[in-house]
C-alpha cells in the first residue's frame, strides 16, 4: 500500500500533470496531430495562468490549516508529547554529520518548548524514511543528533524509526508506548497535515491534543492577486496532496471523519 500511494501521487500531483500536458502538447506538434497539440498546450498555458494569478493553493492550504487553532490552550498535565517526522533530510545529515532540515523545522523547536513545559511528560519522535527506495537512513537518527545538540536528555526521548507514513507513525508509536491510552498526548506536526494526523491517531486509539505548527498562511484570508505560476503550482500541489490523503484515508477506514474536528481540551479530573 505504501508503494502504491507513492506511485499514485506521482501520477496525480498537479505539477506532474502540468508537465505531462506540456510535454504531450509539444510532442504532438511534431506529428500529424498538430491541432490537438496546440489545444493541449493552450489548455496547459491557461491552467498555469489561472494558478499563477489566483491563489487557489493558498486558499486550500489555509482551509486545512484553520481546522485546528494555533497555540491552543493546553491541559495542566499531559501523558506525553509526540512529534511527527517528515522534515529532516537524513541523507544530508549523515553525509555532513550535522542536522539538516527540509521545511517544517518548527516541529522540532516547538517540541523542545513543550518538552520543557512538561518536564514529566513522555517524549516520542516518530519517523523512519518516506522514500520509496531508500529505507536505510532513518529520520529518527537525524532527530536524535539535533535533540542531543539542543541539550535534551537522551533518556527522555523514545525514537520510533520504522514508520513510512502517518498511519505507521500512529501504529508503531503505539508499540513503543505501552500505556498510550492513559492520559492526553500533545501531537505536533505541520498545520496543513494536522487534520489527517489527528484523524489517524484518534482512529488508532490515542487521546490527542493537536498542536499545529509550520504555517504557510496567516489564517485571515489575506490573499492577493499576482502572477506567480511556479509558486501557485507548488501551493496547489501542497494542498491537493493533503486533500487526496484525507479522502484516501477516509475511504480506507484509516480515519473516522473526512475532516476531523477540533474538540475542546479539558483538564483530567483530579
Amino acid at each position: 500500500m505504501f508503494a502504491l500511494s507513492k506511485i499514485f501521487w506521482l501520477i496525480v500531483n498537479p505539477i506532474n500533470i502540468f508537465l505531462a500536458l506540456f510535454f504531450l502538447g509539444t510532442a504532438l506538434l511534431f506529428t500529424r496531430f498538430q491541432r490537438a497539440g496546440r489545444r493541449v498546450l493552450t489548455f496547459a498555458t491557461a491552467v498555469l495562468i489561472v494558478v499563477g494569478i489566483f491563489p487557489l493553493g493558498d486558499w486550500l492550504t489555509e482551509h486545512l490549516e484553520n481546522q485546528f487553532p494555533a497555540n491552543p490552550q493546553l491541559p495542566d498535565k499531559v501523558a506525553g508529547i509526540i512529534v511527527l517526522g517528515g522534515i529532516v533530510n537524513q541523507h544530508l545529515t549523515a553525509s555532513r554529520e550535522q542536522p539538516s532540515f527540509t521545511t517544517g523545522g518548527e516541529r522540532l523547536t516547538e517540541f523542545l518548548y513543550l518538552a520543557r513545559r512538561y518536564p514529566d511528560a513522555k517524549l516520542v519522535f516518530t519517523g523512519g524514511s518516506g522514500s520509496l527506495f531508500q529505507q536505510k537512513l532513518k529520520e529518527a537518527e537525524a532527530a536524535k543528533i539535533f535533540f542531543d545538540r539542543m541539550g535534551l536528555p537522551e533518556n527522555r526521548v523514545l525514537y520510533e524509526s520504522r514508520s513510512r507514513n502517518t498511519v505507521e507513525n500512529a501504529a508503531f508509536s503505539r508499540e513503543i508506548v505501552q500505556d498510550y491510552e492513559n492520559g492526553q498526548w500533545v501531537l505536533v506536526t505541520s498545520a496543513i497535515h494536522m487534520p489527517r494526523a489527528v484523524g489517524v491517531f484518534r482512529k488508532s486509539g490515542w487521546n490527542i491534543v493537536p498542536f499545529p505548527v509550520d504555517y504557510y498562511t496567516d489564517g485571515y484570508n489575506t490573499f492577493e492577486l499576482g502572477f506567480q505560476p511556479i509558486g501557485g503550482l507548488a501551493s496547489l500541489d501542497r494542498g491537493v496532496r493533503e486533500v487526496i490523503g484525507l479522502i484516501a484515508y477516509r475511504i480506507l477506514g484509516r480515519t473516522e471523519n473526512l475532516f476531523p474536528s477540533h474538540r475542546p481540551i479539558r483538564n483530567p479530573p483530579n
